[in-house]
């Protein structure tokens, strides 16, 4: 019976060590994401439920989430060394999984993106191949780099929604504008993570932004980052009809002063964690706050 449990117990550790591995968290909001995005904003003439029950959004979703776990994985693997300094316990965690076992995977998700992504085209093949290698040199050589790392991690977060613009064909404007902002919190949140990690980072001899400017210049460039992040907002608010969602911008640059004080204030790891976590808040408010632009047709389209 000991036994067993012990069996059970290592297969649920696992479980976790996987879900660490590929951030499954992450994964769901980004699935969410790209469906309120298509309902909302991308395809607003189309039914929720055509949009739902549309198969190829589906296999593109699908895809991008493959993809995305795939670059988590690769992700982990060359930057192991760097969070066993930064996040030992996480780290341990995710290391219940053999490295050949975990980059197996990483191959076998990719391939599998790719066949999938057949069905609806050959441009969408191309589409996640591209992604693909992205992720990959992104992983492999830029990440070490100050501003190109920095920009790259934030072009590669919202590709996601290139895979659905695209497909979609909306070129409205309101859409470019909602990308401005979501880039530019992107944009503060890597600098931040440099910040927070910036320990394993010298130890490793990344040039981040923080090691090769300093934590004041890289301050004073998430101040910039903010102060751009207003000009969206401003937009939105008063130039496109978003509905209620204007009320998460409001939200939005309370929290991003809120941010930008403490941002001035912070020294230690811990501090650095804490605006990480702000910035997540904000994306992931976000991304449930798209509802706002019109709850009552979206619940009347599905019921």
């Amino acid at each position: 019976m000991s036994l067993i449990n012990r069996r059970n117990k290592l297969l649920l550790l696992k479980f976790f060590s996987l879900f660490s591995v590929v951030r499954g968290y992450n994964i769901l909001i980004i699935v969410i994401a790209q469906y309120l995005a298509s309902i909302f904003i991308l395809a607003p003439d189309l039914s929720a439920r055509a949009i739902i029950l549309d198969v190829n959004l589906f296999i593109l979703i699908l895809a991008t989430s493959l993809v995305i776990a795939g670059g988590y994985i690769i992700n982990s693997f060359y930057d192991s060394e760097k969070d066993l300094i930064n996040r030992p316990r996480k780290t341990r965690l995710d290391h219940f999984i053999s490295q050949k076992k975990i980059l197996t995977l990483y191959f076998v998700l990719n391939l599998l993106s790719v066949i999938i992504a057949s069905y609806v085209s050959f441009k969408a093949v191309l589409f996640f191949s591209l992604y693909i290698f992205g992720i990959w040199f992104y992983s492999h050589k830029l990440k070490r780099m100050p501003f190109i790392g920095n920009l790259t991690s934030a072009i590669l977060s919202i590709t996601p929604f290139f895979a659905v613009f695209i497909y979609y064909g909306n070129f409205d404007q309101v859409i470019f504008v909602h990308a401005t902002f979501l880039f530019l919190i992107i944009g503060m949140r890597e600098i931040v993570k440099d910040l927070e990690n910036l320990k394993g980072d010298l130890a490793l001899g990344y040039h981040t932004i923080p090691i090769v400017l300093g934590e004041q210049p890289a301050k004073w460039l998430i101040t910039a980052l903010v102060g751009f992040a207003i000009i969206p907002i401003y937009l939105l608010v008063t130039h496109y009809d978003i509905g209620f969602m204007n009320y998460y911008f409001y939200g939005s640059v309370v929290l991003l002063l809120v941010f930008l004080g403490l941002v001035w204030f912070s020294r230690a790891q811990l501090h650095y964690l804490l605006l990480h976590n702000i910035l997540k808040f904000i994306i992931v408010a976000g991304v449930f706050s798209i509802l706002l632009i019109d709850i009552d047709v979206f619940l009347g389209r599905i019921f």
